[in-house]
């Protein structure tokens, strides 16, 4: 009721209205065909029911923890492709891949998710909480930056084109999820006093665009 109370409040007011859910995949919801129509019912949910002006999604894998998982994507580009092709509905959708900053994995399965966000039809991008968002300093711009270069340059691609490129892409990490590099902290990998990233995550990032060029992927 509390929750109501505040929510006609802000309505009142003009504020904009963001409606988070993660539904978790493995959970009660089932797999990935059961996980997705409830992802599509609780995005609808919050427009019909919240007054949402926009929707933040984030499928979680109940294994791993992660949105970046082949099945949490799955869940996430069908949801948000259908969605898309039936209403004028923004959608958004939150990162957490299972990987630390400062590392090739971290910064490869952050732009596998961008590319299978753009080219669903989600209009915002979310994130990056490295780490799974639960370790401390574990968050930096990197992240961030390589989500929206590989949105970018995911606009206009064919389905067909970005299928591959994320085949490629998933297979290349999720075999890692068992032992993810834990990368650095903020502090470890930028200057704390410019806030610029140091030369190693740097070239780090350099390496992973170069690899995303490689299957693909026409980073400018």
């Amino acid at each position: 009721m509390a929750a109501l109370n505040m929510l006609a409040g802000w309505t009142t007011q003009g504020n904009t209205i963001m409606i988070e859910q993660m539904p978790i995949f493995g959970g009660y919801c089932g797999g990935i065909e059961e996980t997705t129509i409830c992802d599509i019912a609780t995005t609808l949910a919050s427009f019909t029911l919240y007054s949402a002006n926009y929707h933040l999604d984030g499928p979680i894998h109940i294994r791993w923890g992660t949105t970046t998982a082949r099945e949490t994507l799955q869940i996430a580009a069908h949801a948000a492709g259908a969605i898309d092709a039936n209403t004028d509905l923004l959608l958004a959708n939150q990162y957490y891949p299972i990987s630390g900053p400062c590392t090739e994995m971290c910064l490869l399965e952050t732009a596998t998710q961008a590319i299978s966000d753009t080219a669903s039809g989600r209009e915002l991008l979310s994130g990056s909480a490295a780490a799974k968002g639960v370790a401390t300093d574990k968050t930096t711009g990197m992240e961030a930056r390589i989500m929206g270069e590989a949105a970018m340059a995911t606009c206009g691609m064919k389905i067909s084109d970005v299928n591959e490129i994320l085949e490629k892409l998933i297979s290349g990490y999720e075999t890692n999820y068992r032992n993810p590099p834990a990368g650095k902290r903020f502090q470890e990998c930028y200057d704390v006093k410019s806030v610029m990233p140091g030369d190693e995550y740097l070239q780090i990032y350099d390496g992973a665009v170069a690899k995303l060029r490689d299957l693909g992927l026409n980073i400018k």
